[in-house]
C-alpha cells in the first residue's frame, strides 16, 4: 500500500471512531507522543490564527470581559480562543486590586501560547489598565486566574480559580482563597 493510501486509511479510521485515536496514541513510543502531542498543539495555534478573527474577539473582550468593579471576569471560549482578560484598578499607585491569568504556570502576556494581546488604559477617574489576550484551544491547556491586591506596600494573592481545557471545554478544576499566614 503506497503511503498516501496507508494515511488515508489511518486518518478515515480517526475520523469514523475516535476511540481508535486513542488506540493509536497507545501504541506509539515515548519519543513519537513528544513529538505529536507538540504537533497537535501547533496545529491548534496555526488553526486559530487562520481561521479565527482575533481582532473581533479582542473588541468583546474589552466589551464583556470587565465586571461593574473594573476587575477582569472569568476567561471563556469564543471560537477557537480563549479569552482571558485581566487587568488592574486602583486609586493611587500604593493600592489596587488585580486579576490576570497564568497559562501552564506562565503570566498570559509572557506564555508561548499567546496568540494575541491588546492592553488598554482602564475607563474613568480609577488607576490602572485592562488587557485581553488570546490563546488558541489546546488539550490539557491549564489556566490559573489569579487575584490579587496591593495594600500598604503588600501585594498578596486572594483567590484562585483553576481551569484545564478537557476535550475542547473549559473546565473548573478547583477555587482556593489564599490567607496569608497569621490572618487565619
Amino acid at each position: 500500500m503506497s503511503t498516501g493510501r496507508h494515511y488515508k486509511t489511518i486518518v478515515g479510521h480517526l475520523t469514523d471512531d475516535p476511540h481508535t485515536a486513542t488506540e493509536l496514541v497507545q501504541r506509539l513510543d515515548d519519543d513519537v507522543l513528544v513529538h505529536l502531542g507538540a504537533a497537535v498543539a501547533d496545529e491548534a495555534r496555526r488553526r486559530a490564527v487562520e481561521t479565527g478573527d482575533p481582532d473581533a474577539a479582542i473588541a468583546d473582550g474589552f466589551e464583556t470581559g470587565f465586571g461593574r468593579d473594573g476587575l477582569a471576569v472569568l476567561p471563556w471560549i469564543s471560537g477557537p480562543y480563549i479569552v482571558c482578560p485581566g487587568g488592574l484598578v486602583g486609586r493611587n499607585r500604593a493600592s489596587h486590586r488585580c486579576r490576570f491569568v497564568s497559562v501552564d504556570d506562565t503570566w498570559v502576556w509572557d506564555s508561548n501560547e499567546l496568540i494575541q494581546e491588546d492592553k488598554r488604559s482602564s475607563p474613568g477617574a480609577d488607576e490602572g489598565f485592562r488587557a485581553v489576550a488570546l490563546i488558541a484551544i489546546v488539550e490539557g491547556t491549564r489556566l490559573d486566574v489569579v487575584s490579587g491586591r496591593l495594600k500598604s506596600g503588600q501585594h498578596r494573592v486572594e483567590r484562585v480559580v483553576s481551569y484545564e481545557v478537557r476535550t475542547g471545554d473549559l473546565v473548573e478544576v478547583s477555587q482556593r482563597s489564599v490567607t496569608p499566614a497569621g490572618m487565619r
